[in-house]
């Protein structure tokens, strides 16, 4: 009888008759051989799995015994069987396949359990080269692909997470149609995404330049409202390394597609920071960063930068959350707070907001490259973080101006690693650790420094500037010189460097060359 595509289908419901069962989990496979067995269904499986479920006093066959042929070479080969494969391959709705394996005493088989090796949590180990190898399963992909091609005979599970549909269909009598089908397409994305995973490792040991090939499988996490903007539709996706989407939301809206983004950004500027620090994001760049003693006084110190700016900001920061930051921020509104942790009664205290997203991310990790769609492909870099050579203030080079004090230092060196953060063209004023003014996203860096000093206003004299690039043209400095600036750190390298060296000689400030930006896009 024809069947409608993806349609269920209990004319064709199976009734589960004898499975293969390899690598499976002691905790999950008792209750698997619990329920096979209540349901007088011929379990046969390889030497560990049948181990322990005979040790449970559950039915099973060994492989080796049901093939007639010796598990060898240490295991490496021991499904791979004309006996086992023919069973899981037949098509049960062909008369020549049951033929074909009737003449050679071959079972069908109606259900493939496998737990495929461990590959993942090997080379996440640290393991040697040699065992992260032999964790490289051959025969279970075999199982898997083969029961999953032939879904129309065969039911074949491939995750733990589906053992309880599992269970189901056996209570009820046997699989249907349309239940095998979403078993084997899980199971093709199972061994894409294991090949995947083997294919990026050994990538790595062969070369650690930019790959000629790379992939990562994303796993829908969550759909959302929508995009940027209402008329596009957007979802999150888990994968590749751990990041934001590993962040746990505790109380709040539902995140949406711009709240991931500048929590994204967020995120990142405070962690460019060894020093308690709190980064404020609105529309993807700052309007107020800073360090301070504690996490308290670096959330006053950057919303000070910019206040209006900072209502319904994004708020990040590298510390706990304590109440004395608490308290101040729960009375700006704001859209979402990233932290590692939070101390119960600052919890609590922002609880009481019920618009404001609450965030905890124990993950500190920063991905080492990052990847950027274009139309047709993807673009794909290392990421930018503060480790080049030129970031550490001892390998700069000062070309004018009188030796700076420590404050001074370090006040460049904060704004250095701030102005990160900042969409090019850049300039970040600070004092004390904190963002004062900052200029962003202009299409020319004289721009840029007007945007600074202007939102710097009174309080620019006496600070210090950072640029993510050089200075093509003395015009830009001189802005800043005229504001009150006292030193400047910049990478240096522009064809005019003479010039704008001669522009803050004759000011008589202090300017730093790198020799390293951070110059950003997007």
């Amino acid at each position: 009888m024809p069947v409608e595509p993806g349609g269920a289908d209990f004319r064709h419901q199976r009734r589960i008759r004898i499975v293969v069962g390899e690598g499976l989990a002691d905790h999950f496979l008792l209750e698997l051989g619990k329920v096979l067995t209540e349901a007088k269904v011929e379990i046969i499986s390889t030497g560990s799995t049948a181990k322990t479920l005979a040790e449970a006093g559950y039915a099973v066959t060994e492989v080796s015994s049901y093939t007639g042929f010796p598990e060898i070479m240490g295991g490496r080969v021991k499904t791979l069987h004309p006996k086992i494969h023919s069973g899981i391959l037949a098509d049960q709705d062909n008369p020549e396949h049951l033929a074909a394996i009737n003449e050679l005493n071959i079972e069908p088989f109606d259900l493939v359990v496998i737990n495929l090796y461990p590959f993942l949590q090997t080379i996440m180990s640290g393991a040697e080269y040699a065992e992260c190898i032999e964790q490289i399963d051959i025969g279970g992909p075999s199982m898997l692909r083969g029961a999953a091609k032939n879904h129309g005979s065969v039911a074949v599970i491939s995750k733990v997470s589906q053992y309880d549909d599992l269970f189901a269909a056996i209570k009820a009598g046997g699989t249907t149609l349309e239940e095998r089908r979403r078993f084997a397409l899980e199971v093709f994305r199972t061994t894409a995404e294991y090949d995947l995973m083997i294919a990026s490792w050994l990538g790595t040991q062969i070369s650690m330049e930019i790959p000629d090939w790379f992939g990562f499988i994303w796993n829908r996490q969550s759909s959302l409202r929508y995009g940027e903007n209402p008329h596009q539709k957007a979802a999150i996706y888990r994968g590749g390394p751990p990041g934001i989407v590993n962040a746990v939301q505790s109380h709040g809206k539902e995140m949406s597609f711009n709240n991931y983004t500048d929590a994204d950004a967020a995120w990142r500027a405070a962690l460019d920071h060894q020093q308690p620090c709190v980064a404020i994001i609105k529309h993807a760049n700052p309007c107020g960063i800073a360090t301070g003693e504690d996490i308290a006084s670096a959330y006053l110190a950057a919303h000070a930068c910019d206040p209006v700016s900072a209502f319904g900001g994004v708020v990040a920061a590298n510390r706990k959350v304590t109440v004395a930051m608490a308290e101040p921020l729960s009375q700006i509104f704001t859209e979402v707070i990233i932290a590692p942790e939070y101390e119960p009664e600052a919890l609590e205290i922002l609880s009481r907001k019920p618009s404001i997203r609450i965030l905890t991310c124990a993950n500190t990790f920063i991905s080492p490259f990052e990847i950027r769609p274009v139309s047709g492909g993807v673009l794909l870099q290392d990421t930018d973080k503060i480790n080049a050579e030129g970031d550490s203030p001892t390998n700069w080079k000062q070309v004018t101006g009188k030796p700076v004090s420590a404050q001074v230092l370090a006040d460049l060196e904060f704004a250095w690693r701030a102005v990160r953060a900042v969409k090019s063209n850049a300039i970040l004023l600070a004092h004390n650790g904190a963002a004062i003014g900052i200029g962003m996203g202009q299409v020319n860096r004289v721009d840029s420094a007007k945007l600074a000093v202007t939102r710097a206003g009174d309080r620019v004299a006496g600070t210090v500037a950072a640029s993510d690039a050089f200075f093509p043209f003395a015009d830009g400095l001189q802005i800043l010189i005229d504001a009150g600036v006292t030193a400047v750190v910049q990478p240096g390298g522009s064809v005019r460097d003479e010039e704008v060296i001669a522009a803050a000689n004759a000011a008589g400030i202090a300017m730093f060359f790198t020799g390293t930006r951070h110059f950003s896009h997007a």
